[in-house]
């Protein structure tokens, strides 16, 4: 068994006496496709801006291949490679394609703003080398046609194509997904759970996903960890989990039953 690569170690937080995670632990495993489930308020955001560190838990650890990164500036963790996206798109609407996906090249660029402001030799030289990564990142998404476009001319599943780009563009180790497919129709579904397999058993990228589409977390996830309250309540295979009797009461009633009743051949296919 590998290492994990991320340790959440008995982390609580709490707001001013609202207790939003009470003692949560997980671990994710290099090349991972992690779920965290849970209804509106469960805590779930809450456990990822802990994470990157947007939050600071008062109790508890988080490390990232055996450090703890606990107080480190947001920017330094996603340094480290773990990039994220996020509930409601947080794209420069104005912006091209082209220029919101190189931003998530930012951290990787190591020459001066005054070098690429006179745009000398090396830092022309990185810049064509990162303006290559993110052309990689659009073939890979498929998103060649709208390259050019402004980001809100686009249609809202490519936009949520584009942010999960940038996030790629970083060149994460795991991806923090926080509702990747909300607000998306059957086919853009289909279409960003596609991509989000790919990413991990292409790329090898590990992924945490937070979603409420539970058809998608069983079909795709390789462990999906249920909270309520900001408690764990249920960890293990999806197929374990949607049989446990605490998360069926209390998250998923007749979904979970209805997709207990789908064949694993059915399942198989649907995102294939």
């Amino acid at each position: 068994m590998s290492e994990p690569i991320l340790v959440v170690d008995h982390i609580s937080l709490s707001f001013k006496g609202v207790q939003a995670i009470d003692d949560v632990s997980f671990e994710v495993a290099p090349g991972q496709l992690f779920s965290i489930i849970g209804p509106n308020g469960a805590g779930k955001t809450s456990i990822f801006n802990s994470i990157s560190q947007v939050y600071r838990p008062q109790e508890g650890d988080i490390r990232w291949k055996g450090e703890s990164i606990m107080g480190m500036r947001p920017d330094r963790v996603a340094g480290l490679g773990l990039a994220r996206t996020f509930q409601n798109i947080e794209l420069f609407s104005q912006m091209t394609v082209l220029g919101n996906l190189l931003l998530g090249r930012h951290l990787r660029m190591e020459r001066s703003w005054l070098a690429g402001a006179l745009w000398l030799g090396p830092a022309r030289a990185e810049e064509t080398a990162h303006r290559l990564a993110v052309e990689d990142i659009i073939d890979f998404l498929e998103i060649e046609q709208w390259r050019k476009h402004p980001v809100a001319l686009l249609p809202y599943g490519v936009q949520k194509r584009v942010e999960l780009g940038r996030a790629l563009a970083m060149e994460p180790e795991l991806l923090l997904l926080d509702e990747p497919v909300a607000g998306m129709n059957l086919e853009e579904t289909e279409d960003m759970a596609r991509f989000i397999l790919d990413i991990r058993e292409e790329l090898g990228i590990g992924i945490v996903l937070v979603e409420h589409d539970m058809g998608l977390v069983m079909d795709i996830a390789d462990r999906v960890m249920v909270v309520d309250f900001g408690q764990k309540i249920a960890e293990g295979p999806p197929a374990e989990v949607q049989r446990d009797p605490a998360v069926v009461a209390a998250y998923l009633g007749d979904e979970a039953a209805l997709i207990g009743r789908q064949s694993s051949s059915e399942r198989g296919h649907r995102y294939g």
